[in-house]
């Protein structure tokens, strides 16, 4: 896999690998909202930060951080079983996953927490930053490459916003899994970001 990386994607400097919440209850079996092939995509993207970082990409996972009560789980009308509550188990990043250069933790409070890039406020649609492109803009990175989990839930909002936002967005098809609410969202999810300008690796 690392000759292969090496080879397909632009990792080096002025780019970052943000790697979306990869973590124990969406990429462990035991967790409360396992995305089917999420061990494979621990593995992958495992790998994949080892690639990056010795090709001095800088390395950043993303992490759903939720609190016990919110209007994001199901047991107060939102859409989702209750997952990656602060602190948990199910909240930890997968052990295979090495440590990154930056964490950016979001969902916090009330909010959703689908991109990356921010938070929104499910009663208002107001969107409160998470701090990763502060971080991108002081590093001065110049492109992403994308991977993690769901890829038709929080690595699609975080590609879309990466691409309008103006970053050269790379997405590595092979280190992602879709959650597949409906039949075929995966297949469409990778349209609609390669239709917006992503790059499918």
């Amino acid at each position: 896999m690392k000759g292969d990386l090496h080879d397909a994607l632009p990792l080096g400097p002025n780019v970052a690998l943000v790697v979306v919440d990869v973590q124990n209850d969406f990429a462990d079996p035991q967790g409360s909202l396992f995305v089917p092939g999420g061990e494979a995509v621990a593995a992958s993207c495992a790998s994949l930060m080892a690639e990056a970082a010795s090709a001095g990409a800088l390395v950043i996972c993303t992490q759903d951080w939720h609190p016990a009560v919110t209007p994001h789980f199901q047991e107060q009308g939102g859409p989702w079983p209750r997952h990656c509550v602060q602190g948990s188990w199910g909240a930890e990043l997968h052990p295979l996953l090495p440590h990154p250069d930056h964490l950016i933790r979001k969902g916090q409070g009330h909010l959703d927490g689908y991109s990356g890039f921010g938070s929104r406020d499910p009663g208002t649609g107001r969107v409160e930053t998470t701090g990763l492109r502060a971080v991108l803009e002081r590093l001065r990175v110049q492109r992403l490459v994308l991977a993690g989990l769901a890829l038709d839930v929080c690595v699609r909002e975080t590609a879309l916003d990466a691409v309008r936002l103006g970053y050269p967005t790379s997405l590595v098809a092979s280190a992602t899994a879709a959650v597949e609410l409906t039949p075929g969202a995966g297949q469409r999810t990778q349209e609609e970001l390669a239709a917006a300008g992503a790059e499918l690796v």
